[in-house]
Order: C-alpha cells, then sequence, then structure tokens
C-alpha cells in the first residue's frame, strides 16, 4: 500500500461551511440599507435556499429549464458563476433590485463562512508531520481570503480553484493539475470531500478518498479527524 503524503481538500462543506440562508439575507440587507420584517426575512431566506442561490448550499430543489445547461458548468468560469447564481436569486421577489448582486457578494466574505471545528487542529497536525496540503474546489472566485482569515491557509501548500482552470471535478484533469501542484503522485494523495461523485472522481486518477458528511458546523465536530488514521 503506498504511502499517503499528500491530502486535498475540498473547501465547502468539508473544511468549511456557508453560512444559513438566513444569515446571508439579513447580512445582504444590512449591507444595503434595505428594511424588512423578520417575517418576510424567513419566508424570503428559505425561497433563496429552495431556489439553490446560495453558492455553498446543496443546489435548487428544482433547476428552472433555462438555467439547466449553465448550472452544469457553473464553475468553469467566474463571470458565469456569478450569473447563474444571481438568477436564480431572481426568481425569488426582493424589494431593490441590487441586492441580488448584494447576495452573491456577501457569499464570498469570510464572515460568511464557518470553518469545521476541527480543521485547523487537522490541517495544523498535517502540516506538522510534513505532509503536502492542498484545497481542490469547484468554485467561481478566489477562496484564499476566507481560508487566511479562518487561520486556514498557513497550512496550505496549494489551491486549485476550478474557474481557475476552466475544468470543475470530477473531471481527471483537475485532480492531475492538483496533484502536480503538490509535487506527488495521485496514488500518494488522498482526496477529502463531502460530494462523492465530485471529489470522489479523484479515484479515476488513483487517488485514495475519504468521504465526509455535509453537515452544519455544530453537527460535525470531528468529522475530519479520520484523515489524521490514515496519514501516517
Amino acid at each position: 500500500m503506498t504511502t499517503i503524503k499528500g491530502v486535498l481538500f475540498d473547501f465547502s462543506g468539508t473544511l468549511l461551511r456557508i453560512e444559513s440562508a438566513e444569515s446571508w439575507l439579513r447580512a445582504a440587507l444590512t449591507a444595503s440599507g434595505t428594511a424588512m420584517a423578520d417575517a418576510e426575512i424567513t419566508r424570503r431566506a428559505a425561497e433563496l435556499e429552495r431556489a439553490g442561490a446560495l453558492p455553498g448550499d446543496p443546489g435548487p430543489v428544482e433547476i428552472p429549464a433555462a438555467l439547466a445547461a449553465q448550472w452544469e458548468v457553473r464553475d468553469r468560469d467566474a463571470r458565469h458563476h456569478r450569473a447563474v447564481y444571481t438568477a436564480l436569486a431572481r426568481h425569488v421577489p426582493l424589494p431593490r433590485p441590487e441586492l441580488y448582486d448584494a447576495l452573491y457578494d456577501r457569499h464570498m466574505t469570510p464572515d460568511a463562512w464557518h470553518p469545521y471545528p476541527d480543521a485547523v487542529e487537522v490541517l495544523a497536525e498535517l502540516h506538522r508531520r510534513g505532509v503536502r496540503i492542498g484545497v481542490l474546489s469547484n468554485i467561481g472566485w478566489d477562496l484564499r481570503p476566507v481560508l487566511r482569515a479562518h487561520g486556514l491557509e498557513r497550512y496550505v501548500d496549494a489551491c486549485v480553484l476550478s474557474y481557475e482552470h476552466g475544468m470543475q471535478k470530477p473531471d481527471p484533469r483537475l485532480f492531475a493539475v492538483a496533484c502536480r501542484e503538490l509535487g506527488l503522485a495521485p496514488s500518494a494523495v488522498l482526496m477529502v470531500g463531502d460530494d462523492r461523485t465530485a471529489d470522489g472522481g479523484a479515484t479515476a486518477l488513483g487517488c485514495a478518498f475519504l468521504p465526509v458528511e455535509h453537515l452544519p458546523v455544530d453537527r460535525r465536530p470531528a468529522g475530519l479527524r479520520p484523515v489524521l488514521d490514515l496519514v501516517g
């Protein structure tokens, strides 16, 4: 059995979790100086969640036919990513048109993300052991400032983001890029992620794969710790 010398982590739902839809909407309302009754906020937040408008959350309950093709490739280009998610949000009536971009802007801020309780601990221990660490994400924006703000970037040797390469997981080529960034053969790399299809695609290249559950941070206190048992 090949020794694991590097670990690739997915971002959303693996290392960090996006805030709730209601928290997200409240923050955008505050930032834009828009007033809305509490009951209306709760209702609209639930509608935005069902629409799949909050990046990092599960996708739409039902993808609008007009957006179906774009949804499948949403993580390959930054402008396209914004266009798809703001289009989904526009299916929910909000009092000011600028709120749709304000919502998108909010989700890219460090305050919108919460690290899982064991994320810093696990990355720090892997770093101490000399294990190479990468973040490999299907995403449409630069997550590095979020990692930095939450004390994670210092442990990360490489960030491979789908929109910067025009391809997205489970494309084996993106995993190959990440392994090259770590300077390791795929057989020496473990992929950790919450999506068995996208992240599990690493196995096609020869990487090992460890799934984690996409749960709220307070319901997954130690989901990343099994990584330490798999890496010597």
